[in-house]
C-alpha cells in the first residue's frame, strides 16, 4: 500500500456567539459532547489528522486539520484577520434555532475571502437535534446555502449527526 500524502490546512469556525462551534469542534475531534456552556475567548486551537482517502487518481491523501474555534462573531473586527490569516477554508456555522444566528455569515465570508482568496466553505446548519423535520428553518436552509454558494450539512454535535461527513466534505473540497 501506498503512504497516503500528508496536506495540512487551517480551518476556521465561524459564526454568532452559542451556535455550536466549539461542541461541534469536541465532537469532531474527541467524540464527545457537553452540555455546559462555555463561551470561547479569542481563538482556540484543536488539531485532527483524519483517515487516508484514496482520490479518484488513486493517490492517497491525509487531512492534518488544524481547527481555529474562534469566538463569537457578530460583526467583523480588525484582530479577527489576525485568526483569519493563513487559512484555507472555513466552516459557517448557524443554529437552525435561531434565526438571527444566520444573518452575520455572508459578512463573515467575505470578510474571510479578503484575506484568503480561493478559501472553501461549508455550512453547518447546526442543532438539528432539536427541531422536526418539517421545521420552517429545514425547509430555508437550502436557499440560504445557495444564496452563500455553499454546500450545507443539517448537523448535531449533540448526537454527531453529519459532523464527519461535514468535515470530511471540506477536506475534500481543499484537495483539488
Amino acid at each position: 500500500m501506498k503512504n497516503p500524502q500528508l496536506i495540512k490546512k487551517k480551518i476556521c469556525l465561524l459564526g454568532s456567539f452559542s451556535v455550536g462551534k466549539t461542541s461541534l469542534v469536541r465532537r469532531f475531534v474527541y467524540d464527545v459532547f457537553d452540555d455546559f456552556y462555555l463561551s470561547t475567548l479569542g481563538a482556540k486551537v484543536s488539531q485532527k489528522i483524519m483517515p487516508p482517502v484514496e482520490k479518484e487518481d488513486g493517490s492517497l491523501h491525509q487531512f492534518q486539520l488544524m481547527l481555529w474555534d474562534i469566538e463569537g462573531q457578530e460583526k467583523f473586527s480588525d484582530y479577527l484577520q489576525n485568526y483569519f490569516q493563513g487559512s484555507s477554508g472555513a466552516v459557517l456555522v448557524l443554529d437552525l434555532t435561531r434565526k438571527d444566528s444566520w444573518q452575520v455569515l455572508s459578512d463573515l465570508k467575505q470578510q474571510f475571502l479578503q484575506l484568503n482568496p480561493g478559501a472553501k466553505f461549508v455550512l453547518a446548519a447546526n442543532k438539528v437535534d432539536l427541531i422536526s423535520d418539517d421545521h420552517l428553518h429545514i425547509r430555508e436552509i437550502g436557499d440560504f446555502a445557495r444564496d452563500l454558494q455553499i454546500d450545507y450539512f443539517l448537523t448535531s454535535a449533540k448526537d454527531g449527526r453529519n459532523v464527519e461527513a461535514l468535515f470530511r466534505h471540506l477536506s475534500m473540497q481543499l484537495s483539488e
